[in-house]
């Protein structure tokens, strides 16, 4: 799992290559857990270049959701037919903000 964070004004969008599984869940939860320490309003995870999500990836980005709290949002886009049909039967894609593109989650 490779990660990498761009800035942009009021938001921080991280960007996950590989794998978002029990190997890689730590490392992602801490590089989440300190930008919202930081505090940053909207964290916007680029799931594009992600090739499986397991629960333990899955318990990330809801962890992540409930961090944020009311101060924050967290959104996610670029989930292929195979992550995104892990959210549809886990109902993942039900609970969390999820888009089609950048634009569409960074516009909300």
């Amino acid at each position: 799992m490779e990660i990498a964070t761009d800035r942009t004004e009021g938001a921080a969008i991280v960007r996950f290559t590989g794998r978002l599984d029990t190997t890689a869940a730590p490392e992602a939860l801490a590089h989440l857990e300190a930008l919202i320490q930081e505090a940053v309003p909207l964290i916007v995870v680029d799931l594009t270049a992600v090739d499986f999500v397991s629960s333990a990836g899955l318990r990330v980005l809801l962890a992540t959701a409930k961090g944020v709290g009311s101060s924050g949002s967290m959104h996610l886009f670029g989930l292929n037919a195979s992550v995104q049909e892990v959210f549809d039967v886990s109902g993942f894609s039900t609970i969390l903000a999820i888009f089609e593109d950048e634009a569409s989650a960074l516009a909300q």
